[in-house]
């Protein structure tokens, strides 16, 4: 059985705020305060941490933004920091990922460029936030499909660099 739609949605809207804010922050500040949180740091296959894409500025925007609209939407504010902060530490694993396979910085990975970031967060608070099974596999089937919708939109608005 599927939780509230309006909670779901919800939960839905913030991982779209924590993973979208970084974008519009980039896109509004350009490189300022886009300081790399891996600090140019190569490991031993001589390929980067994370990459250049992966900023203290859109680390600390996302959760800002997130902890700010959570509210608005019923949810506590630590609950909505917690979300974006988990939501980017997946997004990290991603990116971790995809330089250990050689990807090159902004390939894409269908599935992995999603997944980690909207799955890791309603993992860890599916009890604070009353999720079931089916709820986060919902949450997770729709964030894949928007983040490909919206990425083409933002796209064609010349916010994103590049559509998905």
């Amino acid at each position: 059985m599927l939780g509230d739609p309006l909670h779901l949605f919800a939960i839905l809207i913030l991982l779209g705020v924590a993973n979208g804010t970084p974008i519009f922050a980039r896109k509004l500040l350009g490189n300022r305060f886009g300081a790399p949180l891996d600090g140019g740091l190569k490991l031993r296959d001589g390929r980067r941490l994370f990459g250049n894409s992966k900023t203290i500025r859109g680390l600390l925007v996302a959760i800002a933004a997130t902890a700010l609209v959570a509210p608005l939407l019923g949810i506590e504010v630590m609950i909505g920091a917690g979300l974006a902060a988990a939501s980017m530490l997946g997004d990290l694993a991603s990116s971790f990922t995809k330089r250990r396979l050689g990807l090159r910085l902004h390939a894409k990975a269908l599935g992995l460029d999603q997944i980690p970031e909207a799955l890791l967060p309603l993992l860890l608070l599916r009890v604070r936030l009353g999720l079931g099974v089916g709820d986060i596999v919902l949450i997770v089937t729709l964030f894949i499909a928007l983040e490909l919708i919206l990425s083409q939109f933002l796209y064609r608005l010349g916010i994103r660099d590049r559509p998905y």
